[in-house]
This record gives C-alpha cells, sequence and structure tokens, in this order.
C-alpha cells in the first residue's frame, strides 16, 4: 500500500529526460525558490515550487503539496497552452500532448 508520504516523494518528470528535467529545476531554482539539486528527478520540492508558479499565474487553487494530481496538471496544461504549443483540454492527464508541450517548456526554461 502506498501512503500519502510515499506518493510525495514521488519522481514525475511527465515524460522529461534527465536533462530537460534539469532545465526546468533550473527555472524553478532561478523563479519559484526551489533549493533542490539540479538532480534530472522532479519530486517533491521541484514540483512545490512548480505549483508555487502555476498557483500565482495559472489558476492552480491546490495544496502547495508537491503531489501531481489532476489540479496541478491542469493548471500546467493552461501554461503550456498559453506559450507552449499545448493544444488539447485542459483534462488534468497528462498525455502526450501535455509532455510534448512540457518538453518546448523544458527545452527552453533555464539559459
Amino acid at each position: 500500500m502506498t501512503t500519502r508520504a510515499d506518493a510525495t516523494r514521488t519522481v514525475n518528470n511527465l515524460g522529461l529526460s534527465t536533462s530537460e528535467a534539469k532545465n526546468v529545476q533550473c527555472f524553478l531554482t532561478d523563479y519559484w525558490g526551489c533549493h533542490g539539486s539540479f538532480d534530472g528527478r522532479l519530486g517533491t520540492e521541484s514540483w512545490q515550487a512548480m505549483q508555487r508558479n502555476l498557483q500565482a499565474n495559472w489558476g492552480y487553487t491546490g495544496g502547495i503539496d508537491g503531489v501531481v494530481g489532476s489540479g496541478t496538471v491542469k493548471a500546467l496544461q493552461r501554461m503550456l497552452a498559453d506559450s507552449w504549443g499545448y493544444t488539447g483540454g485542459i483534462d488534468g492527464v497528462a498525455g502526450s500532448g501535455t509532455q510534448a508541450a512540457f518538453k518546448r517548456f523544458a527545452a527552453r526554461a533555464c539559459p
């Protein structure tokens, strides 16, 4: 059985490679208070920083808990639809379209 504590420690790169995830971590460190290492593994601290971004700019209303649930994904989809070519529904499912747009974001996330 997986507990809530186990779920928050889970790494979820949403299809990103290690180097792409490191770019996202760089962005999160520069702009959203992430203090973890650039290890290419989007875990709790990375997703908490992303949730702060999504809460401030993209309508995320859930807790800053680092869990990549449907609310986090919906807000991420809104962000990706704005500038990163996501054209799918805002459905909270991180399918291939969401992952492709997240890759485009990651490619330019950190100079």
